[in-house]
């Protein structure tokens, strides 16, 4: 009887051992810049979601979709959007073991999409290169002085991509003689599957505003049928590179038609709808977040004002002070 026993704890605990690890999943938070510098009463919010990530976003501004110039790190700006804000927010969080993405971005003036920069010809193309090798470098010195855990290279710059491959393969070099942690780059939804240099990060980032449904207040079981044809793409450049997917940004606004342009954030979409918001969510959660390939993602945003921002007529996309608020901290409890 006592072999018996011990027969039966040696199988035990050799299953246990041969047992697969789940990693940890990134279950971040899109933490806006702003004018203002962030303490632990910022940072609770954060915690009380069981977020275990935050992407830190400085800010580079741009005139037009033409100009090459990047105007990054002044006065002007505000603090959060500057180095000197983005290692305070980082310190801060830190102290309550958030771990960081630092993920900058640029501006375009009147809030054109950046994936339309585009140069005219090559000595602005040269001038834009430069200006851009400037800026992100930047804050690649701050992710190494800081030693953040993930390096976002670049937001949605389909066109600036498109055009200068070249380049880009050289600024990752050059990125990579600074910083030592892991890379990434945040493709929009309809740029990842042509992104040319993912073989040299450790991520594969996508934006993940797919349109999934073409309802008004869109079914979890519409939005799982929408992912269908886009999880097959997006496992497709898993397998093709084999790196682990990371949507740099995922969210839903919670207006009517959530699930049909995800991306838009035209305050005309004034008519409130939660149930849409959580439905949305609740189907990329249930999609993504149990695949071993998959690791994890940032809602998109979250304000450091948490008592100030969202609530239940809110039209926009923070998850705060509503019902999906409270889904995202069970999802991010569980994985």
């Amino acid at each position: 009887m006592r072999f018996i026993l011990k027969f039966c704890l040696l199988l035990l605990f050799s299953s246990c051992a041969m047992a697969p690890v789940k990693k940890e999943k990134i279950n971040g938070v899109s933490y806006v810049a702003s004018r203002d510098t962030i303490s632990i009463k910022h940072v609770q919010p954060v915690i009380n979601v069981n977020a275990n990530f935050a992407a830190i976003m400085p800010f580079g501004f741009i005139r037009d979709l033409e100009h090459p110039e990047i105007v990054h790190n002044t006065e002007r700006q505000w603090f959060g959007e500057t180095r000197a804000g983005a290692k305070q927010y980082i310190d801060e969080l830190r102290k309550s073991n958030i771990k960081i993405m630092i993920k900058p971005q640029i501006w375009v003036w009147r809030g054109e999409f950046t994936g339309f920069i585009e140069m005219k010809d090559e000595a602005t193309w040269k001038s834009l290169e430069d200006s851009y090798s400037k800026f992100i470098l930047e804050y690649a010195e701050l992710a190494e002085e800081t030693k953040v855990d993930i390096f976002c290279i670049g937001t949605e710059l389909e066109r600036f991509i498109d055009n200068r491959p070249e380049y880009w393969f050289l600024l990752i070099k050059e990125i990579k003689k600074v910083y030592k942690g892991k890379l990434t780059y945040a493709a929009n939804w309809n740029e990842f599957n042509r992104t040319p240099f993912w073989s040299e990060l450790n991520y594969i980032g996508v934006d993940a505003y797919f349109p999934v449904s073409q309802s008004k207040t869109p079914t979890v079981e519409e939005c799982l049928k929408g992912w269908e044809k886009y999880k097959q793409d997006i496992k497709r450049i898993h397998d093709k590179f084999q790196k682990p997917i990371l949507f740099t940004e995922y969210g839903y606004r919670s207006v009517d038609y959530s699930g049909k342009q995800p991306w838009v954030s035209d305050r005309s979409m004034d008519q409130v709808n939660l149930e849409a918001q959580v439905n949305t969510t609740q189907a990329l959660f249930e999609t993504f977040w149990n695949e071993d390939w998959f690791a994890g993602g940032f809602i998109w945003k979250w304000f450091h004002k948490h008592d100030k921002v969202g609530g239940n007529d809110n039209f926009m996309f923070t998850p705060q002070n509503k019902p999906v608020e409270a889904l995202i901290k069970q999802q991010y409890s569980t994985h």
